[in-house]
C-alpha cells in the first residue's frame, strides 16, 4: 500500500490542490494562486507567462484573459498547456499538464462582473500583447473605454476564461537532504480514473 498519509492524503487531486491552496493563502505574501502557464506556437517553440488561477471545478483548473493574446491564441492553437504553481512559503508545488477548453459562458460573465471596475475597463482598453506606441496611449485608449462603457462594462467579446483539464497532476513537497516527496496522479483520458505513482526526487 502507498504511503500517501499528512500532506498527500486523500482521492481527490483537485480537493488535495484547494486544501494545498488554502493554506498557501494564509503562508505567501502575495498572489498565492499565481501559476507559470507553458505554451507552445505554431512551430512548437515554448512559451511561458505568470497568470492567475481564479478557480478549481471538480475536473479542471480555471484561468482569463484576452482571446487576442499570444497565449490565448497558442492555447486555442494546441489545445493543451501544462502549469506549476509553487509556494516558497510552504516548500511545494503542483504541476499540471492537460486539455484545454474555453470557458466563454455565463461563468466568464459572472467572473468579470467580480472584477473590479478599473479592471474590467483595463480589459476593453488593452489589445493584450500587441505592440503600444506609448503608456500615454494606453491611457487614453482606457479614458476611451470608460467614456463608451461607463461604471457597468459588460464582459468583452474578446476576454474570457481557459479551463486545463489534466491529464496529469505532480504534488512535490521539499525533503530533508533533497530528498523530495513527489506524487503523479495520472490518466490516460479524462473518463478515465487516476494512478498515482510515487517518483523519486
Amino acid at each position: 500500500m502507498m504511503d500517501r498519509s499528512g500532506i498527500f492524503a486523500g482521492d481527490d487531486p483537485f480537493a488535495l490542490t484547494r486544501a494545498w491552496l488554502a493554506e498557501a493563502d494564509g503562508a505567501e505574501v502575495n498572489d498565492p494562486n499565481a501559476i507559470a502557464l507553458s505554451t507552445v506556437d505554431a512551430s512548437g517553440m515554448p512559451n511561458a507567462r505568470v497568470v492567475l488561477l481564479k478557480d478549481i471545478e471538480d475536473d479542471a483548473f480555471v484561468f482569463y484573459t484576452n482571446y487576442g493574446s499570444a497565449k490565448a491564441q497558442e492555447l486555442d492553437g494546441s489545445g493543451k498547456a501544462a502549469f506549476v504553481m509553487h509556494w516558497k512559503s510552504l516548500r511545494r508545488q503542483v504541476r499540471a499538464r492537460g486539455l484545454i477548453t474555453r470557458e466563454d459562458g455565463p461563468k466568464a460573465d459572472a467572473y468579470y462582473q467580480s472584477r473590479s471596475l478599473k479592471s474590467r475597463l483595463g480589459a476593453w482598453a488593452s489589445d493584450q500583447s500587441k505592440p503600444l506606441e506609448s503608456r500615454a496611449a494606453l491611457e487614453k485608449a482606457l479614458e476611451d473605454a470608460v467614456k463608451e462603457h461607463g461604471d457597468a462594462p459588460a464582459r468583452p467579446p474578446f476576454w474570457g476564461g481557459f479551463r486545463l483539464v489534466p491529464l496529469e497532476i505532480e504534488f512535490w513537497a521539499d525533503g530533508d537532504a533533497r530528498l523530495h516527496n513527489r506524487f503523479k496522479w495520472q490518466r490516460a483520458d479524462v473518463t478515465s480514473p487516476w494512478e498515482v505513482t510515487r517518483l523519486n526526487p
